[in-house]
């Protein structure tokens, strides 16, 4: 699970200082998988929150994109987007989760025990993923540079014979040997 928080400020060129942004600016959040399929894209507000889980390991694209033409953002204006991102066990607000679930402190503490213990599996499953793409892509390195290295000696022999007979067809067209 993954929480993003943002707020937007825009550039006051009276002040030389960022204020908050006015309500009318919006946000478009897009979040993109590894493998590039859309999982979130939606329209938010100034500032907002987007929720979203994946399945699939890897690095996952946040886009942000703001409706900022009729702000004079393209006219020389700036926007300062702050962005907090929370992955994981970090994503989740226990006190919330407690009052909600009516758990006892026991309960919650065991609660976030298991969910570590989850997060830990997956990250476990996504480093055994990373080992696993990187030695197919060191054994593909490996090979090809076998193959490159044997063309090269090939290369090189087939030079040394084309030069060693040319040498000699010249030594003796011009009688030297």
């Amino acid at each position: 699970m993954v929480i993003g928080n943002y707020r937007t400020q825009l550039y006051d060129k009276q002040r030389e200082e960022y204020q908050p942004a006015t309500p009318g600016l919006g946000m478009f959040v897009e979040v993109k998988d590894p493998e590039d399929k859309l999982i979130l894209a939606r329209q938010y507000g100034s500032e907002g929150r987007f929720t979203f889980t994946s399945h699939t390991p890897g690095e996952h694209q946040i886009c942000l994109h703001s409706n900022s033409t009729k702000f004079s953002l393209f006219a020389g204006g700036m926007l300062r987007v702050h962005l907090d991102i929370q992955v994981g066990e970090h994503a989740n607000d226990y006190a919330e989760i407690a009052a909600k679930d009516k758990l006892s402190e026991l309960q919650l503490r065991v609660r976030q025990l298991v969910e570590q213990v989850e997060q830990i599996q997956k990250e476990q499953n996504y480093q055994r993923w990373r080992e696993e793409r990187f030695r197919q892509t060191s054994e593909s390195t490996n090979q090809r540079v076998l193959w490159w290295s044997i063309l090269q000696t090939l290369i090189l022999v087939a030079i040394g014979v084309w030069q060693m007979r040319h040498l000699k067809s010249f030594f003796e067209a011009k009688k030297l040997v």
